[in-house]
């Protein structure tokens, strides 16, 4: 199994930017694609960004397609969001995630681990 961890999320004003992390300890990280999901406070969880094994495939959620930047360094076992242009829409908790078998799923039952989770808020 890999165990996730999250950090760089904080408070932003909207039009800035933010970059956040995600560590992965354990089984070897280029064993699984990787995404990203966050939550807002009584909505579910929604997909945002996904990643292949490589790094060389990426997916983006149509509302951060174009402002979010997914990438990863096997090398280092990390992935990474570079948001940008941020909205207070954006405002969330972002989770990163695994998937053993598939990637850039849009459901979040498919992926095996998570991580805790890093807040996100963009005031307006």
């Amino acid at each position: 199994q890999v165990q996730l961890v999250e950090s760089g999320g904080g408070l932003v004003q909207a039009g800035g930017s933010l970059s956040l992390s995600c560590a992965a300890s354990g089984r070897t990280f280029n064993s699984y694609t990787m995404g990203w999901f966050r939550q807002a406070p009584g909505k579910e969880r929604e997909f945002v960004a996904g990643i292949s094994w490589s790094g060389g495939s990426t997916r983006y959620a149509d509302s951060v397609k174009g402002r979010f930047t997914v990438s990863r360094d096997n090398a280092k076992s990390t992935m990474y969001l570079q948001m940008g242009s941020l909205k207070p829409e954006d405002t969330a908790t972002y989770y990163c995630a695994a998937d053993s078998s598939g990637w850039a799923r849009r459901s979040a039952s498919d992926y095996d681990y998570w991580g805790q989770g890093t807040q996100v808020t963009v005031s307006s």
